[in-house]
């Protein structure tokens, strides 16, 4: 699964590019498209950007104006798309070894939060990253890395595990997106890095136009989710 950041050729979508390979952490670059083109041949040759990502959210100078669910109205005649890894694209792994998620057992989207780790700024794009959490009991922590690692295209290993106040997260229980979550005693929050960070960059970079996916609502590639492409 991938997340989505469509900006007009020019120098806002060259900077982004500097800025996915300077934060391959956050921005793991799984395609970009040819100028103009809403076809990742790459990754789904038969796909259509402009349609086929469930919510996208539409933004002009770093605010947020409005979500859709076609973005074709608004797709730019020089558009360049990017698409970059998601942690979704793990999960599956995670709940075959017995780790089970709680924000699909509670049928709610996972709860991304702003850090105050800095991402390396880009010509005219800088900002902090965005994670997002999940409880993982104590015991399977150390399986939860060693599962995640080996997905460096899809933000790899957590950034932080525990102590939530380090990375500048004060209230778990109220995230910048994404919903709130329970944790059970037994359980430790784990961090990793989250494709929601171009977002967060564009707003704090105020950055004329750009269309996203809508926090949750990824892109689905034809690859598997352990084939990096």
């Amino acid at each position: 699964q991938c997340n989505l950041v469509v900006l007009p050729q020019g120098k806002e979508s060259f900077d982004f590019l500097l800025f996915c390979q300077r934060n391959k952490k956050a921005c793991p670059l799984i395609e970009v498209c040819d100028v103009g083109s809403p076809h990742p041949y790459g990754v789904a040759k038969d796909a259509d950007l402009r349609t086929d990502v469930p919510k996208y959210a539409i933004y002009r100078d770093g605010e947020l104006v409005e979500e859709v669910t076609d973005a074709t109205p608004y797709w730019p005649e020089n558009s360049v798309a990017f698409l970059i890894g998601c942690s979704f694209s793990y999960d599956g792994e995670l709940m075959g070894a017995g780790i089970p998620l709680r924000s699909a057992e509670q049928g709610k989207n996972v709860p991304m939060y702003r850090t105050n780790i800095e991402c390396r700024s880009a010509g005219c794009l800088k900002g902090n990253m965005v994670v997002s959490m999940k409880p993982i009991n104590a015991l399977d922590v150390a399986k939860e890395v060693e599962i995640t690692s080996k997905y460096p295209h899809a933000h790899g290993g957590p950034v932080c595990v525990g102590c939530p106040e380090s990375i500048g997260i004060q209230d778990l229980d109220n995230p910048d997106w994404g919903d709130r979550v329970d944790m059970l005693p037994s359980e430790i929050p784990v961090f990793h890095a989250c494709g929601v960070t171009p977002q967060s960059v564009l707003m704090d970079s105020r950055v004329p136009f750009a269309i996203t996916h809508s926090a949750g609502y990824m892109f689905v590639t034809d690859l598997s989710s352990d084939e990096v492409p």
